[in-house]
């Protein structure tokens, strides 16, 4: 049984991760952490998380943890995330990240600190995005310049970042495989009188809606046709079971920063 510690436990993903955690035959929750000054702290972590007693309570102190834990699974913020990182790579334990949002400064400490330790980090754990990724890669090498790029992202309403991690993921992926600086072609919104669109625009477009778990389209637009690659989860337990899928596949790696499609064998 691996061990495994979830930070933002009391959070929508978090709480996801208990249940099935607490579900499973392979994994067994050792710790489970909020911020300083939560609510849920001191709470058992399955009772907060709808799913019965887990005897395990929500604390704040994720060091005392990290004896007894494996590996920590964090779909919190960019600022708690790094935290807990620094801690993991004391402690030299693995660590799955899913959290988005992350700025140029705080990417580069967070590889910097997976040169201690092993972890997988990104922003979406679907199999099937992760599959995706690989797929539109093959796609817009053989569509060509001919053929005009957009990707549209939605989310629920209290998503704090936009694009999503997924979205611009994809963008990077496209402008890669068509040999474009997304820095310099990427397109974030569109108003007013603004021209023609550009031969190598690619155009991120966001919505943040209701409770949309998570929506991506990439379309490629041709002369006389268009081809749309779709993506819609329709529940949060997606991420969630590829997080655990990467919490398994990780604390059997040597330090290093991974991906989603390292665990996946995609690439």
């Amino acid at each position: 049984m691996i061990k495994v510690i979830v930070a933002g436990a009391a959070g929508r993903m978090g709480s996801r991760l208990v249940a099935l955690i607490k579900d499973s035959t392979a994994l067994t929750l050792a710790g489970a952490i909020e911020g300083k000054g939560h609510h849920a702290l001191g709470e058992d972590a399955g009772e907060t998380a709808g799913c019965g007693r887990a005897g395990i309570p929500i604390t704040d102190d994720l060091p005392a943890l990290l004896e007894r834990g494996e590996v920590v699974i964090d779909f919190s913020t960019p600022e708690a995330t790094l935290n807990h990182l620094r801690a993991v790579a004391q402690y030299r334990r693995a660590m799955v990240i899913g959290t988005t949002g992350l700025s140029a400064l705080e990417l580069e400490e967070l590889k910097s600190l997976t040169h201690h330790v092993p972890c997988v980090f990104s922003p979406n754990m679907s199999v099937g995005i992760n599959l995706i990724y690989k797929i539109i890669g093959e796609m817009a090498k053989t569509l060509g310049d001919e053929y005009d790029i957009e990707v549209i992202e939605a989310h629920h309403r209290l998503k704090k970042d936009a694009p999503s991690g997924t979205a611009l993921k994809i963008a990077e992926v496209l402008a890669r495989s068509v040999h474009r600086d997304l820095n310099q072609v990427g397109v974030y919104a569109r108003k007013g009188l603004i021209g023609e669109r550009k031969k190598q625009e690619i155009g991120i477009q966001t919505i943040r809606a209701g409770d949309i778990v998570g929506d991506h389209t990439i379309l490629f637009g041709g002369m006389g046709e268009r081809i749309e690659v779709i993506h819609r989860a329709s529940s949060r337990d997606t991420f969630a079971r590829g997080a655990l899928r990467a919490a398994r596949w990780i604390v059997k790696q040597q330090p290093g920063l991974y991906d989603m499609m390292d665990v996946l064998n995609l690439k």
